[in-house]
């Protein structure tokens, strides 16, 4: 009999989410996507300090001899994530994302540069935008940033994404593909309510089922890629998503369990449902994101926890930076 993963992979896209090389030549995914805290543990392992050491040269090289440590650090944090995209692309057969900064994410056109930036990083390397998926936080602002994208061929993917706001506004942008957190609204529903969900009762999940139904009832384009998982049962629940990406940790579950997975999500079952549809501006985005106390409280988070984990990653490039420079002082 085929394992869960393998009737999974039937039925949707799987997606490794990780920064961890190793991990993806293992599951072997479709997809692969990092995010600041996947790339900070990817950077602290032994097996990749040669990726990270030559960024930071040439990361000094461009920078000049009179920026500091910390100004060549932030330099590096793109052209690492980069490095490693480049390294995922060598062994899985589709995409994979990429992060822009998260502290810019109330920032259009500062996102937008950014991502110009990352994609003609991929193009310098040899590496087709196609390739790429530029993920952005699904703020007002970054989604407007995401359609003057779009239009420009640079997919993107909606990421901290909570609400049915969010995800319809990021299908009205024609965005390539959101990535709804659904671990993470468990998660805040566990803390608000002090009760556990499990199976379908799971709201993260709920979530995604009514996100995934809205978008093939009304035809977007737009894919739904479920993430953030916290265990195999929400993965099972959204079985025939689009897409699903999925930790090491929960893939190696999935491909130990042998039995039957059933399809839970399915386009043809969703246009014969009852769906009311909302158009989103800006006026309504806002006052649906008020409205909604768990996506307000999750998307802050979120921002703030990738920002950290960027200044940590920052932290730990400049401190690299001075030891692998040290040698060159002393002569």
């Amino acid at each position: 009999m085929a394992t869960i993963l393998e009737q999974l992979r039937s039925m949707t896209t799987v997606v490794s989410d990780t920064g961890d090389i190793n991990s993806i030549k293992q599951f072997k995914p479709t997809d692969s996507t990092t995010n600041p805290s996947l790339i900070q543990a990817a950077a602290g392992m032994p097996e990749y300090q040669s990726i990270v050491d030559d960024v930071l040269q040439q990361a000094r090289k461009d920078a000049g001899p009179s920026a500091s440590d910390k100004d060549v650090a932030a330099l590096a944090f793109k052209s690492l994530a980069v490095a490693f995209g480049r390294k995922i692309l060598d062994i899985v057969p589709g995409r994979v994302s990429t992060e822009v900064d998260a502290r810019l994410s109330y920032d259009t056109e500062k996102s937008i540069d950014t991502a110009r930036d990352i994609i003609a990083q991929y193009e310098k390397a040899g590496i087709s935008r196609d390739r790429v998926l530029i993920k952005l936080a699904s703020t007002w602002e970054g989604i407007k940033a995401a359609e003057i994208l779009e239009k420009e061929g640079i997919h993107c993917n909606m990421t901290l994404l909570f609400g049915m706001h969010q995800a319809i506004a990021s299908a009205e942008a024609k965005v390539t593909l959101i990535s709804p957190f659904v671990g993470r609204i468990l998660d805040w529903y566990k803390k608000d309510t002090g009760k556990d969900y499990v199976g379908a009762d799971d709201p993260g999940v709920q979530s995604v089922t009514k996100i995934y139904n809205y978008y093939k009832h009304f035809g977007y384009k737009t894919v739904v890629m479920g993430a953030s998982f916290r265990n195999v049962g929400e993965i099972k629940e959204l079985a025939g998503c689009d897409l699903l990406t999925i930790s090491p940790k929960l893939l190696g579950e999935l491909e130990a369990e042998q039995g039957t997975l059933e399809r839970k999500l399915d386009p043809e079952k969703a246009k014969d449902l009852q769906i009311e549809k909302i158009s989103i501006d800006k006026e309504t985005f806002d006052k649906m994101h008020a409205a909604d106390r768990m996506a307000s409280d999750k998307l802050k988070e979120g921002i703030e926890g990738f920002s950290k984990a960027l200044e940590e990653l920052e932290t730990t490039l400049a401190k690299r930076l001075a030891e692998i420079s040290e040698p060159a002082v002393s002569r």
